[in-house]
């Protein structure tokens, strides 16, 4: 794919160009037809904390279908009604631990599966990721909010809300402008020092598999087993090598925003990830990205003084108003990222918000209820049915729908986490 990139050359740079239908673009089609392919799938999980104020955020079960009582803690979605769907009744079964809405949320895992005390499994995100990730220069993009209470802010155990093909933890980028350097800031080490480090990198991998291999006759069967996870994770290593290796000579496109300033936080820190995010899609830099939302900073950035712990036991009174208010700057802030999913033209002239899978949710319906998690479905990547408040068997694995979604955009995948069959009902 990377081939297909245009570029502008002078003496000493390059930029790349978007992919514009009339510099190439219809070269994705056949010359027969002389009209530009589909414009690719992407998926997006935004990820909160703490759950939701239960009885204000949920439309009513009495009201399933299109004609619901939009309830107040998604008024601001209004004027998308037709553009996104709450599902009600999905839930992960293993989940036993109050507060923690995004470590299993993506993976659906038996944290105690074989008498561990803690073990994960792969995410969803991270199965689409091999799937789109070859066309990209990053396979996924993480994003976990800088909110210094994010070890307690609702989220649990992770470095992201992503986990990889052996369950360990996938590191997030903590701020916007970590996000907007890794996207857009120029590599100016130079190119041939770059190849030597990857060759220096490569050479070390290749002693240690061999000392490694050495080491494995005569070994315990659990020592075994953990050689073999270490063999995966230089393998890994290996791929991701090889990756930088392929993208050594591809530039970095043009940022088609401005860096963000050095600390933005709350709520303009999620407005500015979601602006980057627009960027990220634009430029075709990722197809995969999620973004772990902060609580404790989005409060504070509202002036609400109660802390994030004590606003999700919430009762009547300041606790309950916290939560409110938090509902509501959260629908304010998806509504605004749906305007520009909307507004944002693909090269065939559709938009981004027609192929993107987007899922905004928590593996933690409220105070420490893990049943029927808060879950939106939106985009047209999926052909999800949308404009509806879809009311599915009690405890759904909330691992069907994300196995509906990985294949509806494409990726060959039989089961994921605790699946038991994709959902019809979810689609169009």
């Amino acid at each position: 794919m990377k081939n297909r990139r245009h570029f502008l050359r002078s003496s000493s740079a390059f930029i790349a160009l978007p992919m514009l239908e009339s510099l190439g673009f219809r070269r994705f089609a056949s010359a027969a037809s002389r009209t530009p392919a589909a414009p690719p799938k992407r998926m997006i999980f935004l990820g909160m904390g703490y759950g939701v104020t239960e009885d204000s955020w949920f439309p009513s079960e009495d009201q399933p279908g299109t004609d619901y009582d939009m309830p107040a803690g998604l008024k601001p979605l209004e004027r998308h009604r037709a553009n996104f769907s709450v599902i009600h009744q999905l839930s992960n079964r293993w989940s036993r631990s109050g507060h923690e809405g995004s470590t299993f949320w993506l993976t659906g895992a038996n944290q105690y599966e074989g008498g561990a005390t803690f073990r994960n499994s792969i995410s969803a995100d991270q199965v689409a990721a091999t799937a789109f990730g070859q066309h990209t220069r990053f396979p996924s993009i993480q994003l976990s909010g800088a909110d210094p209470d994010m070890g307690h802010a609702g989220h649990g155990p992770g470095l992201s809300m992503a986990w990889d093909a052996r369950g360990k933890p996938v590191a997030g980028l903590n701020s916007p402008l970590d996000l907007y350097h890794q996207l857009f800031s120029p590599n100016t080490t130079p190119l041939k020092e770059r190849r030597l480090m990857l060759e220096q990198k490569r050479s070390v991998l290749d002693a240690v598999l061999e000392d490694a291999q050495d080491l494995q006759r005569g070994l315990a069967k659990n020592d075994v087993v953990k050689l073999e996870e270490y063999f995966d994770s230089i393998r890994d290593i290996e791929n991701r090598l090889v990756r930088d290796e392929d993208w050594q000579n591809i530039p970095k496109p043009e940022a088609p925003i401005q860096a963000p300033p050095t600390g933005p936080v709350g709520k303009s820190e999620i407005e500015v990830m979601y602006d980057l995010m627009i960027a990220a899609m634009q430029t075709d830099s990722t197809r995969v990205l999620t973004y772990r939302q902060p609580i404790s900073t989005l409060l504070t950035s509202l002036g609400i003084k109660v802390a994030a712990h004590d606003m999700s036991h919430y009762s009547p009174g300041e606790r309950r108003d916290a939560s409110q208010r938090r509902d509501l700057a959260q629908s304010e802030l998806l509504a605004s990222f749906l305007d520009r999913l909307k507004e944002t033209k693909e090269a065939d002239g559709s938009s981004l918000f027609d192929h993107v899978s987007l899922v905004y949710g928590s593996n933690l319906r409220t105070v420490h209820t893990m049943e029927n998690c808060p879950t939106i479905l939106s985009g047209g990547g999926a052909g999800v049915k949308l404009g509806h408040n879809l009311i599915m068997p009690k405890n759904t694995p909330l691992c069907n729908a994300w196995l509906t979604l990985l294949q509806e955009v494409g990726v060959n995948v039989e089961r994921h986490g605790d699946s038991t069959g994709t959902l019809s009902a979810l689609l169009g």
